[in-house]
């Protein structure tokens, strides 16, 4: 198996595409707006996915977070609230707060779940800081560790009530930055006694099954390699340091914070240490680049990603959504409270 995420081009698999990834076997696939339009459709599209590779649970995951981040949108799909709106119900009712995220979690799950969607680019556990970039923003659950964490924790348990998993991103904290990653690296000079409180949520989650990085510098660690392609920030930090022993993927691959061409990005993101390269935009010559500038799996990322999905929706019939109504209601009466 190919240690790559792919993206798709459009609604359903071009020859090309079906193609290449029967004969790269990449670990998964991550959907966007470009590939959803109707619930069947998108159903469709992922059923075809499983069925390249026959394995009974395949990594096909979505950025679907609320708020500016949804790549499946209304009227099809229900709006979901960003994390600052459970952040505002924490300040006044922690509890309150902590079960409207997992009842959020929980109604957005069976969404994915409905769609053969097996994982969620959620919760984030950057921690909200002031004067930094709005690439976070009102993206973030809070600039408080404690609260980050609580309202992760239940976002993550509530997918999981869905058959979903969550990835906790970006990890070892992207809240810092002074740019938007997208365009451009950036470098976050706090220092280590200060960086503590960024890795705080992360530590607290230890045990999440995936995490994705954080394409930015941290000179307090490397001064020259952002975390995706720092040996130093993935095995002193990220493994040791927090204790993250699950499945890393990387942020996607065609951020500009990264330099080089897309597959040499992959190949130093796989020689730092990241188990899944992580490629967004479906352009096919940089997919056959990542597939001949990576090495094979290895067991310790099989295994990894085995863990991840085992406890994931099995897909073999329609998902029960009879529930759902009453989630949001509930969710939308304690968020009313703030």
């Amino acid at each position: 198996m190919l240690p790559a995420i792919f993206g798709l081009s459009g609604l359903s698999l071009t020859d090309d595409e079906r193609a290449f990834f029967r004969d790269a076997d990449p670990a998964g696939y991550i959907l966007f707006g470009r590939n959803v339009e109707s619930r069947a459709q998108v159903r469709a599209l992922t059923d075809e996915l499983r069925a390249l590779h026959g394995r009974a649970r395949t990594f096909i995951c979505i950025d679907q977070e609320g708020g500016r981040v949804a790549r499946m949108k209304p009227p099809v799909w229900d709006a979901y609230p960003p994390g600052e709106r459970f952040d505002r119900l924490y300040e006044i009712a922690p509890a309150s707060a902590i079960e409207a995220a997992r009842l959020n979690g929980h109604a957005l799950g069976l969404d994915l779940a409905e769609a053969g969607i097996s994982v969620d680019c959620l919760p984030l556990l950057d921690v909200r800081q002031p004067g930094a970039h709005d690439v976070i923003g009102d993206r973030a659950l809070g600039a408080e560790p404690m609260r980050v964490a609580a309202l992760g924790r239940a976002t993550l348990d509530g997918l999981a009530r869905a058959g979903v998993a969550g990835v906790v991103k970006h990890m070892p904290g992207h809240g810092r930055a002074l740019v938007d990653s997208h365009k451009e690296l950036p470098t976050v000079t706090a220092t280590a006694e200060d960086l503590a409180l960024d890795l705080a949520p992360f530590r607290t989650l230890r045990h999440a099954s995936i995490a994705m990085t954080a394409h930015v510098r941290f000179t307090a660690w490397d001064a020259d390699n952002p975390a995706t392609h720092s040996a130093f920030v993935i095995d002193e930090i990220i493994r040791k340091s927090i204790g993250f022993e699950g499945l890393l993927l990387t942020d996607d691959l065609d951020m500009q914070a990264l330099g080089g061409t897309v597959p040499e990005r992959a190949a130093r993101a796989q020689i730092a240490g990241c188990d899944v390269a992580l490629n967004c935009w479906a352009k096919m010559d940089d997919m056959v680049g990542i597939a001949k500038a990576l090495s094979s799996m290895t067991a310790r990322t099989g295994e990894r990603l085995e863990r991840a999905l085992a406890p994931t929706a099995s897909f073999d019939g329609p998902a029960d959504m009879s529930d759902q109504p009453v989630l949001l209601a509930m969710r939308d009466r304690l968020l009313e409270l703030a």
